[in-house]
């Protein structure tokens, strides 16, 4: 197995993306700690996953969450080797939109929950690898619309410039930290189903124009097993030569233009 005797945590790993990567992660032998936002989600979590993961209900938001999980991590397993951190998701209820409606608490919050939130796990996982005097692996979740817009239907500009910035804080660290060992990549997803794609998802003409804008395996919108296999190779040694990279999962949105009724 891959992943036989590494320690991952997973922030935003109780659904979706993180969830399905947590069940893939524990198949190739990883010891886990989850940690999600809901409550309800926590329980089935634990009640989902095989042998005996750590969950932790916490915000990514908040300072210490991430150092905590890890420190939970290092304690209940021995080691901590990688994190996942998928936590994020549209700030369009906070007030995100294109530029000349977007509000300031929109800005700010949208920011908090996708920059701000991965800023503060990868400081607290490099951290954690410096003191345990090793390596290891960071993947942080961005998305294809940090350089591949959709003016119609998914103008939220504050989203687009947290995950182009998410790439940036990568690649910038990366670089510092190779010398270390430190790993750190992105996985870049267009439409992928899940508990943020539901207003998409309900819109049929948003799913008419995601047919022709991903036009690989049908047409289909990205499920999130589709990322499980990216993220087991770069949690796992096989990607031990690989840092600063941004892996685009698509389905060719950014190759193609989409087509409009």
């Amino acid at each position: 197995m891959k992943l036989s005797q590494k320690a991952i945590v997973i922030i935003g790993g109780t659904s979706g993306i993180g969830l399905s990567a947590a069940k893939a992660l524990a198949k190739e032998g990883a010891n886990l700690v989850l940690v999600g936002i809901d409550e309800e989600n926590c329980k089935k979590a634990k009640e989902e996953l095989p042998g005996n993961p750590k969950i932790i209900c916490g915000d990514a938001r908040q300072e210490g969450i991430a150092k905590s999980a890890i420190e939970t991590c290092v304690n209940q397993f021995g080691g901590f080797n990688g994190l996942y951190h998928v936590a994020g998701g549209s700030g369009r209820k906070f007030g995100d939109g294109p530029l000349h409606e977007l509000t300031l608490e929109g800005w700010n919050q949208t920011l908090a929950l996708n920059l701000t939130s991965i800023m503060l796990s990868n400081q607290a996982a490099v951290k954690a690898f410096q003191k345990l005097n090793h390596g290891g692996s960071i993947l942080n979740l961005g998305s294809i619309l940090a350089f591949s817009p959709s003016p119609k239907y998914f103008v939220t500009h504050a989203y687009a410039a947290a995950k182009a910035a998410v790439e940036g804080l990568t690649v910038s660290s990366a670089a510092y930290y190779a010398s270390q060992n430190i790993r750190i990549n992105v996985l870049a997803p267009a439409l992928v189903e899940s508990p943020m794609s539901k207003r998409a998802m309900t819109n049929a003409e948003i799913m008419s124009f995601s047919a022709s804008k991903m036009p690989l395996d049908g047409g289909r919108v990205g499920q999130p097993s589709d990322l499980d296999q990216a993220a087991v190779f770069f949690l796992s040694d096989d990607s031990k030569f690989t840092t600063g990279q941004v892996l685009h999962i698509d389905g060719g949105w950014h190759l193609t233009e989409g087509q409009y009724l």
